[in-house]
């Protein structure tokens, strides 16, 4: 039996699960277990994790048991777990993650959300390429932003478009480790709306790292500003684009914690 809590940001969810209740069980199959959403609790990933001074140490396991090394509402959402019994809003924490220390700031509480500003880091190895992808010869904005990311600027596809190009640029062969994707319309100078196709997931209602990749891919290549909200199907993020880096605004929420009692 393993003690969990469930948490989401704008639908974006996972399993957090302490390492010491994970220990002995291959974690691969224990985050494909986990978040089955018929047979399992249901995520989009399993976050396994351990309180350090300060804050937490996590690793994180998408739906499909693969490693990844960061996930913006994964880390928000672990932060709102390590704070959820902690009176006061202006509280900082730090997650250490496979990509590097993210320090989040709590800046309120309304209900059951936590809201959070988070420092992403920069963008790494930012440059745009062309690809194909099944009949389509596309151009793409990737960067490393802690995990990979590719984004794709113009007219957002409609689901037909979006469910045969997402798992094909998520495996091209320009990406050994795969990627996100994520499809990105410059509405205004100061608004982006986003469909997202995660890494070992396919469609998911949000993303951190997403949200902050297309800022940035829609403020070099797509005329919007360094300040933007980024509107993906499960709510808005906020995205700014500082001379230190990039800082997402955005809450999270504990849905519930249980036993779960598979896997015997």
């Amino acid at each position: 039996m393993i003690p969990f809590t469930k948490a989401h940001a704008y639908g974006n969810d996972f399993v957090y699960v302490r390492e010491e209740h994970a220990a002995g069980r291959p974690p691969d199959a224990l985050a494909r277990e986990l978040c089955d959403r018929h047979t399992g609790i249901g995520a989009d990933g399993l976050v396994v994790w351990e309180p350090v001074g300060g804050g937490a140490r996590m690793r994180l396991l998408n739906a499909d048991g693969s490693p990844s090394e960061v996930s913006g509402n994964g880390v928000r959402g672990l932060a709102a777990v390590l704070l959820r019994n902690e009176p006061g809003e202006q509280i900082d924490v730090v997650i250490a993650t496979a990509a590097g220390d993210k320090r989040l700031a709590r800046i309120n509480r309304s209900g059951s959300r936590q809201m959070f500003v988070a420092a992403m880091g920069v963008p790494r190895d930012l440059r745009q390429v062309t690809a194909v992808a099944g009949d389509e010869t596309l151009q793409l904005v990737v960067m490393d932003f802690g995990n990979p990311q590719c984004v794709v600027l113009g007219p957002l596809p409609d689901p037909t478009r979006f469910e045969r190009l997402g798992p094909l640029l998520e495996r091209h062969v320009l990406f050994p480790a795969r990627t996100n994707v994520e499809f990105a319309h410059v509405e205004s100078p100061g608004a982006v709306r986003i469909v997202i196709w995660e890494r070992g997931v396919g469609p998911t209602t949000s993303s951190g790292t997403g949200s902050s990749a297309s800022a940035v891919a829609a403020a070099v290549h797509g005329g919007a500003a360094r300040a933007v909200d980024v509107v993906a199907p499960g709510g808005t993020q906020r995205v700014e684009w500082r001379d230190e880096g990039i800082y997402l605004t955005g809450w999270a929420e504990i849905v519930f914690e249980g036993i779960w009692t598979g896997g015997q």
